[in-house]
């Protein structure tokens, strides 16, 4: 293990921070899976395909099949838009997320559960946010990179990933380069 002293160092060794530290692994040479694909024309597709999905909506496990592309509403209470409750450089996640500049959190409102427990029960049950299009979604990612987050943490997804995907290939278009947090409850479709 080498002592980084601030110049040059290999962009796959793990290395130490002058004077101690955390071990962390240069992304100077890193390429997020989502730029490849992109670049190779596979993420158009697959957003384009979750988008025509929403027609007959099967995005989470409860497979509804109402047309959220028309915005009809099933259990998730979400149309054709994401809602986006919040999002801001967040310092409550795990250490490996939240690093020196925080998490890049996405909260998007409503959610394809309904958990008595939620600790976002305002978000979760009530839709707290805005909806917000695919260029809007975009450019909130694109803040957070710009802001220094470490990541965009995408919190609550599971309804709402045929809008990510949309989104993400406009932000890709404009740069966003940043690692993904899919941040789940864990009641997501396979073909999401």
């Amino acid at each position: 293990m080498r002592i980084f002293d601030g110049n040059s160092h290999s962009s796959t060794a793990p290395f130490e921070l002058n004077g101690g530290g955390r071990f962390v692994l240069s992304r100077k040479d890193f390429v997020p899976a989502y730029v490849r694909a992109f670049e190779e024309g596979i993420l158009q597709q697959r957003a384009a395909e979750a988008i025509e999905a929403l027609r007959s909506c099967r995005v989470c496990p409860r497979d509804c099949e109402i047309d959220r592309f028309n915005n009809k509403i099933g259990v998730c209470k979400s149309g054709r838009l994401a809602r986006v409750a919040s999002a801001f450089p967040h310092f409550g996640e795990e250490d490996c997320l939240r690093g020196w500049n925080g998490s890049g959190t996405i909260f998007f409102g409503w959610c394809n559960l309904r958990c008595v427990f939620c600790q976002n029960f305002e978000t979760s049950q009530f839709g707290e946010g805005a909806e917000v299009g695919a260029s809007e979604l975009a450019q909130i990612m694109l803040d957070l990179q710009d802001t220094g987050c470490h990541n965009v943490n995408f919190v609550t997804p599971e309804h709402v990933v045929p809008q990510i995907l949309e989104a993400l290939v406009i932000a890709v278009e404009r740069g966003l380069h940043l690692l993904l947090v899919y941040n789940t409850s864990a009641y997501d479709s396979i073909e999401s």
